[in-house]
């Protein structure tokens, strides 16, 4: 299935997907979603890419190893736990700071970290597998 018109809207299609994962991710905490979807959908947009242009160009084009995204999300999702400790709370209690730009008040918390690490986990590994099932070194 690699078709002159999937080659083509493919790119599109991709900036469009992780742009909605992004958004699924980030309404998780009061709505449906959350960073397990969210980094499924980027993966799927990442798949899709590769069965576009190769898992080469998809390498070249995220600069890093899955891999290396799915460490950098355990590592923060764990941070995200241990940060309440410093207060004195058990593991994973959820934390909040209200910031005040101008009129609008931005909640930060905790949860909301640990949702980013849970999406940097699923994009890195799913895409680890993705990318090691479409490429061609691995075909005898």
């Amino acid at each position: 299935m690699n078709t002159l018109i999937f080659r083509t809207i493919a790119p599109l299609l991709v900036v469009v997907m992780i742009v909605f994962s992004v958004f699924v991710m980030l309404r998780g905490h009061n709505e449906p979603g959350g960073g397990f979807i969210g980094g499924l959908i980027a993966a799927s947009a990442i798949a899709i890419y590769g069965m576009a242009a190769g898992p080469t160009a998809v390498r070249k084009a995220l600069k890093a190893d899955p891999i290396t995204f799915a460490g950098f999300g355990v590592v923060l999702a764990g941070l995200s736990g241990l940060l309440s400790m410093a207060f004195e709370l058990p593991f994973l209690t959820g934390l909040w700071l209200e910031l005040h730009l101008g009129d609008a008040k931005v909640p930060i918390s905790t949860p909301m970290f640990f949702d980013i690490g849970v999406y940097f986990v699923v994009f890195g590994t799913v895409s680890a597998i993705a990318l090691g099932l479409e490429d061609e070194e691995g075909q005898g």
